[in-house]
């Protein structure tokens, strides 16, 4: 077993935003290792494929010594086994947030009582941004600077024009 401290922090990243991207910085100074994981999930009907969201991810954790990103499907307790990880990360953005992340957490918990969640409040300015919220906007053609990083804004221009 790793003595290493690694944690993930799942999600869709569909596209990744500086929500994401705070939690992810907020996150680095507790853990030896963070793992950003990009659920392979199909039934969401994502706008970027799993290897652009991954592409995205990394053009944004370059430099960041103890951060990667990887993609997962299936359970996420079986993905973390794999890594010898035994914390989960995830944001809570407001109360309604909070029972579905309960409701995960427990049940990532029953499938393996050594996995523990962490969750992290991001900053005020991203309390309110998801990935869903970034899209809608985009597409009905207003202003996302400052929300996502400008890789990103060229990446759903990109997508839009396709």
């Amino acid at each position: 077993m790793s003595t290493k401290s690694i944690a993930v922090y799942p999600g869709s990243f569909d596209p990744i935003h500086n929500g994401h991207l705070d939690i992810v910085h907020r996150c680095r100074p507790l853990f030896d290792e963070v793992v950003v994981a990009v659920l392979r999930n199909e039934e969401k009907r994502p706008l970027f494929s799993v290897a652009e969201r991954v592409a995205m991810i990394d053009d944004q954790l370059a430099g960041l010594d103890n951060c990667r990103v990887e993609s997962f499907s299936g359970l996420l307790v079986d993905f973390m086994r794999s890594l010898e990880a035994r914390v989960i990360v995830r944001g809570l953005r407001a109360v309604s947030d909070f029972e579905y992340e309960f409701q995960m957490a427990l049940m990532n918990r029953r499938l393996n009582d050594s996995i523990e969640t962490v969750f992290l409040v991001p900053k005020d300015e991203y309390i309110y941004l998801s990935s869903r919220l970034v899209k809608e906007v985009f597409y009905l053609g207003g202003r996302i600077e400052g929300l996502v990083p400008e890789a990103v804004v060229g990446c759903l221009e990109k997508a839009r024009s396709d």
